[in-house]
């Protein structure tokens, strides 16, 4: 039994063991860097990143992709900005975000299935369409300056003396739970699974196939334009040119926490880890002071190819076992 749990956890148990090492190393290294409030700064300045990650990784668990993601939370900032100065109600503001990033993802998932269009092409159109518009907002950046957007942003809660947390941070656990619980739980959890893992077999097993699928990616919609709501939090601007790549980064962030891009495996979990882990990577760029941050890149890319490559070998492995108990 034990071993069972190792096994179906075992990339989950070595993406947190790399963090574990990486955290460790830096503080070997670094003075301070061991310390709470650097720790926990981990998730405040990544907080959006790992709502937007959950948003993937069942995406990616459904068998597709989507790389819309970075240019919805760019107009999200964007289009709240320009609302917020024409003086819209701050938590209306929010709330059409929301309905619009849903709406979006749903439509993207009705198109990817009813019409047969790779998930690649039909997320690609919408990352052209989110970032189209916001240069049609602007092509400068708008400063985000109403007070409520200022309060929430400047507002920390204090866990001990001169530690503390952001409110970002908690609708990120609060997304990771929920997101966790769903996936491992839920019946939709269960068929995302299913579908990732073999979309014909979940067929005739009866699993509602497209609805799941549809699901999926307007979930994704609505976690990348919760995601951009953060961010906004985070910058109090929005700009065009805001958080290009970032859905390689999420993408990344779940490939590295145990999610196959095959689909039918991988952790809600693993994939907020998978965030940290570029997060204790960006954090020792930073204490070490003379290196260029694209070393960040760099670290991220070598660690993607080893994970992968060790997805594979279990992949392998697991196909063998099942030949040699089909066989015995």
């Amino acid at each position: 039994m034990k071993k069972g749990l190792f096994t179906r956890n075992f990339s989950l148990i070595v993406t947190m063991i790399m963090f574990i090492l990486l955290f460790a190393a830096g503080a070997g290294r670094y003075k301070g860097f061991l310390s709470v409030q650097v720790f926990l700064n981990l998730f405040i300045d990544n907080a959006y990143l790992i709502i937007i990650a959950v948003g993937m990784t069942f995406v990616l668990i459904s068998g597709g992709i989507d790389i819309s993601v970075a240019s919805l939370v760019a107009f999200v900032g964007m289009f709240s900005a320009y609302l917020l100065q024409r003086g819209w109600n701050p938590f209306l503001v929010m709330l059409l975000m929301l309905a619009i990033g849903t709406l979006g993802g749903f439509l993207m998932g009705y198109i990817i299935h009813y019409f047969k269009i790779q998930p690649f092409i039909a997320t690609l159109a919408g990352q052209f369409l989110y970032r189209g518009i916001c240069f049609v907002i602007s092509t400068t950046s708008i400063v985000i300056d109403h007070p409520v957007y200022s309060a929430i942003a400047n507002f920390r809660i204090m866990l001990a003396p001169k530690t503390y947390i952001s409110i970002s941070v908690v609708i990120a656990f609060i997304v990771v739970a929920a997101g966790a619980l769903i996936a491992k739980f839920s019946r939709f959890g269960r068929a995302v699974y299913a579908v990732g893992g073999n979309e014909q077999s979940a067929s005739l097993m009866g699993l509602p196939v497209a609805r799941t699928k549809i699901a999926v990616y307007a979930l994704s919609g609505f976690f990348a334009a919760l995601g951009g709501i953060v961010f906004s939090f985070y910058t109090l601007s929005g700009y065009g040119l805001q958080n290009i790549g970032l859905e390689m980064d999420a993408i990344a962030s779940s490939v590295i926490g145990g999610t196959l891009l095959t689909g039918g495996v991988g952790s809600i979990v693993g994939s907020m880890f998978g965030v940290l882990i570029q997060g204790v990577i960006q954090t020792i760029v930073i204490f070490q002071g003379n290196l260029s941050s694209w070393w960040t890149k760099v670290a991220v890319a070598s660690l993607l190819c080893i994970f992968i490559v060790l997805q594979r070998v279990v992949t392998i492995n697991r196909e063998r076992l099942k030949r040699r108990s089909l066989i015995g």
